[in-house]
């Protein structure tokens, strides 16, 4: 069954189990920004493609230091909002 949201807890489990982010490192704050995880731009295209494979969605920037937690959630919780209203 496809799941109807995505939250910053989500994209924790996702960000430890693709791209090593250690447990410790995880926050739901959604004002962190992506690069202040101490993750590389390999980790976030790495987000890139899990997002894009299990959600159908794509960020629109490729630039890490772009994106705080909650613009990712967001991102993510629009997709899938527009995914199950068509």
């Amino acid at each position: 069954m496809e799941t109807s949201t995505f939250t910053a807890a989500d994209l924790m489990e996702l960000l430890s189990a693709k791209a090593g982010l250690p447990v410790q490192a995880r926050t739901e704050n959604p004002e962190v920004l992506f690069t202040d995880l101490d993750l590389d731009s390999l980790a976030f295209l790495q987000l890139q493609g899990e997002l894009k494979k299990r959600y159908g969605v794509e960020l629109p920037d490729d630039r890490a230091h772009l994106y705080t937690i909650g613009d990712i959630v967001t991102a993510v919780q629009r997709g899938i909002t527009e995914r199950i209203a068509t």
